[in-house]
């Protein structure tokens, strides 16, 4: 990455500026999360279990299914919390929280908040400050997760993508959230229920499995429905959300002007509900839609269109045929 470290990255009018008055001191002990701005040994140990058990869980689901198979209770309520737990991430952590894609009215809001958080991809404020930060340096010096880190070589790229997939998230240093989400920190609501991102972690892990067991009336139904429903829903959806970090910083078709390498995979959209549209995004981050070409599924604009439809959403960013025109690649 040869281009200058602090050069912003062109159409990101939600991103912040300027750092805080640092002799704000009532804004400098505000925090959104419970850990500082450095990662500690217990975080990443932490950190590392909660991608390791349901890793561990997605690697075994296989001979599972083959050797006792599916229900159709397991399968329903794993798809029906993986979506809900992806949009939550997609339109609310992403394209509200971090963009500015639409506007919410309070209820919206708080939903969507933790509708994302129980997505388990962290806090909300530091996955907000985190995401405004790469934007800021996509794919340059300070991009806390470019897969061209270390080079373009294959043996450069191969380290970066593992690095841009998950490496960066067990770095000690961590993003400033009073920097890069001054306005979701100053939020008390907001702040607090960043600050609860344990409690919706339980409240996800143990939802499937309260909902299994009352189902079939077994704890056989309930440990089922955990396994299916919370470790491998999970670390399903980790794997998605990351392999836009990663697989979509390397690859895809860049049909728009962006000023990174950000690429549209296809195979991945309807898992990511939309998101590996990535070339569309980076080249018009504050759009509601990623998806905009003949074919491109994007739920995650269709349902920001329904929130709209009743009323919960308003001035959403919908990319018309002219805006899309003036990011063409030429």
């Amino acid at each position: 990455m040869t281009t200058k470290a602090g050069e912003p990255s062109a159409g990101n009018a939600a991103l912040p500026t300027e750092s805080p008055d640092p002799t704000d001191t009532a804004a400098t002990r505000l925090s959104a999360t419970r850990g500082g701005e450095k990662q500690g040994l217990a975080e990443r140990l932490a950190l590392g279990l909660f991608i390791l058990l349901p890793f561990t869980a997605l690697l075994a689901a296989v001979p599972v299914a083959w050797g006792w198979g599916l229900g159709w209770t397991d399968a329903a309520i794993t798809v029906s919390m993986y979506f809900l737990t992806c949009h939550g991430i997609t339109v609310g952590y992403h394209r509200y929280f971090t963009h500015s894609a639409f506007k919410a009215n309070r209820p919206m809001r708080l939903a969507l908040a933790i509708a994302g958080s129980l997505a388990v991809e962290g806090p909300l404020v530091r996955w907000v400050a985190d995401h405004r930060k790469h934007h800021r340096f996509s794919d340059k010096d300070g991009d806390p997760h470019s897969p061209w880190r270390y080079g373009e070589s294959l043996p450069a790229l191969l380290k970066g993508l593992w690095w841009a997939h998950m490496g960066w998230m067990f770095d000690e240093e961590q993003t400033p959230q009073l920097t890069y989400a001054p306005d979701l920190v100053r939020d008390p609501a907001i702040r607090r229920i960043s600050r609860l991102f344990w409690l919706w972690t339980m409240i996800s892990l143990l939802l499937p499995p309260l909902v299994g067991g009352l189902v079939t009336l077994s704890w056989s139904g309930a440990l089922s429905a955990f396994f299916w429903g919370s470790l491998v829903r999970v670390a399903l959806l980790h794997h998605v959300t990351w392999s836009i970090n990663s697989i979509c910083h390397a690859v895809g078709r860049r049909p728009f002007r962006s000023r990174d390498r950000s690429g549209n995979v296809w195979w991945l959209a309807v898992l990511s509900c939309g998101e590996s549209w990535h070339n569309l995004h980076h080249a018009d981050p504050t759009a509601a839609r990623h998806g905009v070409l003949r074919g491109q599924i994007d739920s995650s604009a269709r349902l920001i269109r329904w929130f709209e439809l009743a009323g919960w959403v308003r001035d959403v960013r919908w990319p018309d045929a002219q805006r899309i025109a003036a990011r063409r690649a030429a």
